[in-house]
């Protein structure tokens, strides 16, 4: 699938192939240093909220787009509930599920009371990449019912999840309820648009 997906530039096309413009709403959950917000918003002019909970990556983050006014840098991720965590830092595969050498702390917050709180009604693109955390996540807005509030979920599952095979069938299933699956490659990038 990795190849298939190179082969198809899907990073140059589908991750970036949108019905959006300025007046939409877009999360980048696992934003790392920016680099996807970057092309995503140098197409539409989004509001972007980018969600990074490496501290470094997201003062990286926060100083590419300082003075950019539609682009938000949140230093926490957003899960299934409040917590403070352990991350093994390794780059782009920097996640609380895989041993590493670097160790940084890492906070977390949960995805509906960030939404209440900061009076999210819709969001029309939410990236998510975030290293194994993608299916409690995703539980948790599909048990709230937000993900009816999410035009385009764009999601990379990950395989050293325990369960990651069940977990995720069981988060498609339900996904196909509310959502049409657009493209997917397993394991690589797949993307559902609302019904």
């Amino acid at each position: 699938m990795v190849n298939q997906w190179s082969e198809d530039r899907g990073d140059e096309t589908l991750r970036l192939n949108y019905d959006l413009d300025e007046h939409s709403m877009v999360f980048d959950l696992g934003g790392y240093e920016g680099q996807w917000a970057s092309d995503i918003f140098s197409r539409y002019c989004s509001t972007i909220h980018i969600f990074e909970p490496v501290a470094d990556f997201a003062k990286r983050t926060e100083q590419r787009f300082r003075g950019n006014k539609k682009i938000f840098v949140h230093n926490f991720g957003l899960a299934n509930k409040n917590r403070a965590a352990k991350i093994s830092v390794n780059g782009t595969s920097s996640s609380l599920y895989k041993q590493g050498n670097e160790v940084t702390p890492g906070r977390f917050v949960k995805a509906i009371e960030f939404m209440h709180k900061n009076n999210i009604k819709k969001i029309d693109l939410a990236k998510i990449n975030i290293e194994g955390g993608e299916y409690d996540l995703l539980e948790h807005l599909i048990e709230t019912g937000f993900v009816h509030n999410i035009r385009n979920i764009q999601v990379q599952f990950h395989d050293f999840v325990p369960n990651a095979q069940q977990r995720m069938a069981v988060i498609q299933n339900n996904l196909q309820k509310t959502h049409s699956l657009t493209y997917q490659y397993l394991f690589v990038w797949e993307n559902w648009r609302l019904k």
